[in-house]
């Protein structure tokens, strides 16, 4: 279902983000993502030869992650192709400090504590995030796969859907809905 009509608009900025989840030969799993940031009109640039062209990328940043079975960082690495400032690609060289790191509760308190602020870049940093998310949502096939049905969701009451009230948890989890039981 398509959002409503919008009023008469003109479109100025255009970031996208692509974030892909695989699972590799040696039992590893690659969180991939990118961003790109663009703008429709010119605009003047001092690091970039005085100016970025409309529909030229201001930010294109990529972002690999290597987790093992346990959402353990195994390696990390980033690629700034293009960045507003020639200063902004050093940023990538603290990636790699992520090693060892799980993605758990917690994660992005300490993705912050090891690369944010004046010790990142924030358009990674926010990468990571939905890099968990997608390592999650990629890396449940394998748990589905291997596991029978589990007694409780592992995403109980952090979202609607999974509300321990829900439809959904009525239906699939009985023993752990706490809604209305006489419907």
């Amino acid at each position: 279902m398509p959002l409503d009509e919008p009023v008469t608009r003109e479109c100025l900025h255009s970031r996208s983000i692509i974030c892909n989840g695989y699972l590799r030969s040696d039992g590893l799993w690659d969180i991939e993502a990118r961003l790109v940031d663009t703008k429709t009109y010119d605009f003047s640039n001092q690091d970039r030869g005085g100016h970025i062209k409309a529909g030229e990328a201001l930010h294109d940043l990529s972002l690999r992650v290597t987790l093992d079975s346990n959402m353990v960082i195994q390696h990390a690495e980033s690629v700034s192709d293009e960045t507003p400032y020639n200063y902004c690609k050093q940023a990538g060289q603290n990636i790699a400090s992520l090693t060892g790191l799980q993605i758990a509760p917690g994660w992005m308190r300490k993705v912050r504590q090891r690369i944010g602020g004046k010790h990142g870049c924030t358009h990674l940093t926010e990468l990571l995030k939905t890099i968990a998310t997608t390592a999650f949502q990629t890396m449940s096939y394998e748990r589905r796969k291997n596991q029978d049905k589990e007694t409780s969701p592992r995403l109980l009451d952090t979202c609607m859907s999974y509300a321990s009230d829900s439809p959904v948890i009525k239906r699939d989890w009985p023993d752990v809905y706490s809604g209305d039981k006489s419907t």
